[in-house]
């Protein structure tokens, strides 16, 4: 990870052109720092392996932080959202309505009234209920809503480290009741029909799954479009880009990804069905994943029956994932270094944990580095995805860790550290009624 994507000088690592200790002592310990510098070469590449004919959208919930979004809103990105409250970020930061996607099972009606009185781009519904919902917020709007399907593939040709269709699953609706989903839509005068979403799972390393659900889902789409008795307006293959998290993953073959796809591009280039349509990407880990760095420091050091522990002032408060508990069956660590010791040799195999009460908060288990000592700083990569937001942040009331965004030798806060007096504020807050006396 160093040499693929940061420099250091003197053993200690550089974030663009930042020393990770000046960084620690400009906004203290444990904190996130994304370089943005790694986001814009992830977005070369991903534009520059797909055809012109795909868009993209980025997947707000792999990080929702203000200046991702605004970094690729600029290169004229789209915004796939989850949620209200990520559809008003999206507002917030100036996206156009037009160029937001609204995905995800169990849309509440509030939420599907917020998003189809900004006139979004598309709603994505996943079940016959959402879309009987959609329809009737429509009507009291007195609009006309842009519908696509999310469709639950069948189980050809799914891969990835969490699967999410290809089984039953709470997402989409399944691909045996495609041609009863279009009639439902198109049967509502209050709902246009414009086209399929396919999103069968993440991080998915291997490009020839990713071509062979495409290849799929070009299948599911041409069959509504049948129904649909017109050409689909968009076709969205979802996400799904991995990037390699452990030793033994390797890197997607985007030059193999960019030959599939021209192929199947070209396959499809005199069918009527697609005649109109626009193709969509919605990537969130494999644009900011690598960007970011979880730093903390080495706030004591003991051992206990033989086995030495680095007990470090973050946790799996602020990043769940690498602590093995979003999503891992057995525990693998993330990428790991004592970023102020590179050029030190590893002798010591430790175990690096937090300072909560739980024998859940181990950042890594049994990595081998350099000797420590108190003060040292401690650096978790491929945290720019799923990190801070998708952490249980208010668990044992620590402060929220502050984010920071580096761009070469420039650096600058893009939110702030919680402060302890935020949680009492919060506890103290309810007003008890004085009991009679």
């Amino acid at each position: 990870m160093v040499d693929r994507y940061f420099e250091s000088s003197a053993g200690e690592l550089f974030i663009g052109k930042c020393a990770v200790s000046a960084l620690a002592a400009a906004y203290g310990t444990p904190v996130f720092v994304y370089d943005g510098g790694i986001a814009e070469r992830k977005w070369s590449l991903l534009r520059k392996t797909l055809p012109l004919r795909f868009s993209i959208s980025y997947s707000v919930k792999a990080n929702p932080n203000p200046a991702f979004l605004q970094l690729f809103l600029a290169k004229g990105c789209g915004l796939e959202i989850a949620s209200a409250g990520e559809l008003f970020q999206a507002l917030k930061v100036g996206c156009p309505p037009e160029k937001i996607l609204f995905a995800g099972p169990g849309k509440t009606e509030a939420e599907l009234e917020f998003a189809l009185s900004q006139n979004i781009g598309e709603i994505h519904a996943e079940s016959f209920t959402e879309i009987a919902r959609i329809g009737g917020i429509s009507r009291r709007l007195g609009r006309r809503t842009r519908v696509a399907l999310r469709i639950n593939q069948s189980s050809e040709g799914q891969g990835g480290a969490m699967r999410m269709g290809g089984k039953p699953a709470p997402f989409g609706i399944d691909e045996e009741n495609l041609e009863e989903a279009v009639d439902r839509v198109n049967a509502d005068p209050a709902l246009e029909f414009r086209g399929v979403h396919l999103f069968t799972g993440t991080q998915i390393l291997d490009h020839n799954i990713l071509l062979t659900q495409y290849r799929q889902g070009i299948g599911i789409a041409r069959r509504a479009a049948r129904r649909a008795g017109h050409p689909l307006a968009t076709l969205d293959f979802g996400g799904g880009f991995g990037v390699p998290y452990f030793a033994h993953e390797q890197d997607l073959d985007m030059a193999a990804l960019h030959a599939g796809l021209a192929v199947l591009v070209e396959s499809i280039r005199d069918d009527e069905a697609f005649r109109e349509t626009a193709f969509l990407v919605e990537p969130g880990r494999f644009l900011v994943g690598e960007s970011g760095i979880y730093l903390m420091r080495v706030n004591d050091i003991k051992v206990s029956r033989g086995k030495k522990f680095l007990i470090t002032d973050g946790g799996m408060h602020h990043h769940l994932a690498a602590s093995g508990n979003l999503g891992q069956t057995i525990k693998r660590n993330y990428p790991v270094a004592i970023v102020n010791k590179l050029n030190t040799p590893a002798t010591e195999t430790v175990d690096v944990v937090g300072p909560l009460c739980t024998p859940l908060d181990v950042l890594a288990r049994g990595a081998v580095l350099p000797a420590a000592e108190i003060g040292d700083l401690i650096a978790i990569f491929q945290s720019g995805a799923y990190g801070r937001s998708a952490s249980p942040l208010g668990f044992l009331s620590h402060p929220t860790p502050p984010e920071v965004w580096v761009d070469g030798a420039h650096h600058q806060l893009v939110r702030h550290r919680g402060k302890l007096s935020d949680f009492v504020q919060d506890v103290c807050s309810l007003e008890l009624e004085p009991k009679n006396p």
